[in-house]
């Protein structure tokens, strides 16, 4: 709460407080502030501290003021398009205006973090069910004797670390996802596989279909590099087939070119692709001549049986994209994509382009913690640790009053609250905690009752009793 000191005064203190937040992103171009009774009430303070901390805020260029509407965080970029006429044509034929920025709300919080509080928004784990001894022992091991002036004095493989690729190989075979080394590409993280994966097979303008709700990282990459983005709502087997196929039968001009998935433990569902769903889209790949790009980034969480996507395939329409940082070590940055052979020279070619090469000190450490069985081992304990929190959130959930609207599963859980959760995302900011709310991870930002939580890290009594008394007075 706001406090009377005499290094600052409250309308100081409030202004600086939509400043901090309008400049990380967490309170998004368009965003309408609270009106001033509401946020005088909020930060018991007067309507006159209120309207004066506005002033200062349009001083700023930061907001601007619309006749009789309110206040509204100002939006520096092109103004976005009318939203699509419900009864007007086909979804293919309505490109999606994004926001780009709003995904930055959950990035800038794993770096800017609100208060010390357990943040239930975070999209990964808690540091300390991260800490192991095997990684500082792989790191000692790559960088004693004459190996770490041998890996860090030249450039590394073009194609990642030829240990890591062979480890990989093995690894995918596992879950019968058939890729040589040669057909594998370290990469920088998870997302820079989806990155060399768009650059390589999409140009600007190009129509993408992409899961919804899905990761709104996803959503604003694809947005940045000029797509159009062709939004598939997600169901509990898979994705909406007859959205897919109306998409594809809609014309040659927007006939989509690349398909996003998450197939095993989705972002935010938590749902899985079933065998049956994942036949048909794959058939529908192969009628309308579109690639399919599988980003398994909670593979290390799914269940061995789970269906995938590029098993079924083999990798002749799909590609396959992992990482590392969810479940290891987040700031290795280590990720990687395999594709056919026909394919995956023009994806190192992207590489090559972009960063020459990956590191090869934490990509041979990476593979020593693989062939040595230690990252299986602490996958087991982490996903033992995770099936409790997962209980423990849902009853809590519940007890607040929250519904679930897929089954839980996985990191994630999507929870429904029963309130708009944009406005309550900016009231509990008040409170030290940071949620993702459910319109986030739409392409057009609805409103919506829904929002994602992480269940290692809303598992705290606290944050529930708290949720439920701001929730309560919207």
């Amino acid at each position: 709460m706001l406090t009377r000191t005499s290094a600052q005064s409250l309308t100081g203190q409030l202004a600086d407080r939509f400043s901090e937040r309008i400049r990380n992103r967490l309170l998004p171009p368009g965003a309408r502030l609270p009106s001033v009774r509401e946020c005088a009430r909020q930060q018991g303070v007067s309507p006159h501290t209120v309207v004066a901390a506005y002033d200062q805020l349009l001083a700023q260029g930061l907001v601007e003021a619309r006749r009789q509407r309110g206040f509204y965080v100002r939006d520096s970029g092109p103004a976005a398009g009318p939203p699509p006429d419900s009864a007007g044509p086909a979804p293919a034929l309505a490109p999606a205006p994004l926001v780009a920025a709003d995904a930055s709300t959950l990035i800038r919080g794993m770096f800017h973090r609100p208060s010390d509080k357990p943040q239930p928004g975070m999209g990964v784990f808690p540091p300390d069910w991260l800490e192991s001894t095997f990684m500082p022992a792989a790191v000692r091991r790559v960088t004693s004797g004459k190996a770490l002036q041998e890996l860090s004095l030249q450039y590394g493989e073009p194609a990642g670390d030829g240990s890591l690729r062979r480890s990989l190989s093995t690894r995918l075979a596992a879950i019968s996802v058939p890729a040589a080394p040669e057909q594998i590409v370290t990469t920088i993280g998870a997302t820079h596989a989806l990155d060399i994966v768009s650059r390589t097979l999409l140009r600007p303008g190009d129509p993408v279909m992409v899961e919804e709700p899905g990761w709104a990282l996803e959503f604003a990459r694809l947005e940045a590099l000029g797509m159009r983005i062709l939004p598939v709502p997600r169901k509990a087997d898979g994705p909406d087939l007859e959205v897919m196929e109306r998409y594809c039968t809609a014309g040659d001009a927007h006939k989509p070119k690349l398909f996003v998935s998450v197939s095993v433990l989705h972002n935010p569902t938590g749902y899985s692709l079933t065998p049956g769903s994942a036949h048909r889209v794959l058939q529908l790949a192969n009628r309308h001549d579109f690639h399919i790009v599988e980003d398994d980034t909670y593979s290390h969480l799914a269940p061995e049986h789970a269906t995938r996507l590029c098993a079924m395939d083999g990798l002749q329409r799909t590609i396959y994209v992992g990482g590392f940082a969810k479940i290891l070590a987040p700031n290795w940055r280590i990720g990687f994509v395999a594709a056919s052979p026909a394919l995956i020279g023009r994806l190192l070619e992207t590489k090559l382009l972009a960063t020459l090469t990956s590191p090869a000190l934490f990509e041979r450490a990476l593979a020593w913690c693989i062939d040595q069985g230690q990252l299986r081992r602490h996958a087991e304990r982490v996903r033992v640790r995770l099936d409790g929190a997962r209980g423990r959130t849902v009853k809590l959930a519940l007890a607040a009053g929250c519904t679930l609207a897929s089954e839980p599963a996985g990191l994630f859980g999507w929870v429904d609250t029963g309130v708009d959760t944009d406005a309550l995302t900016q009231r509990m900011l008040d409170e030290g905690y940071l949620l993702a709310p459910g319109s986030l991870f739409h392409a057009r930002r609805p409103p919506t009752t829904l929002m994602r939580i992480n269940f290692a890290t809303a598992q705290d009594a606290t944050f529930w009793k708290v949720f439920a008394r701001v929730r309560d007075q919207i």
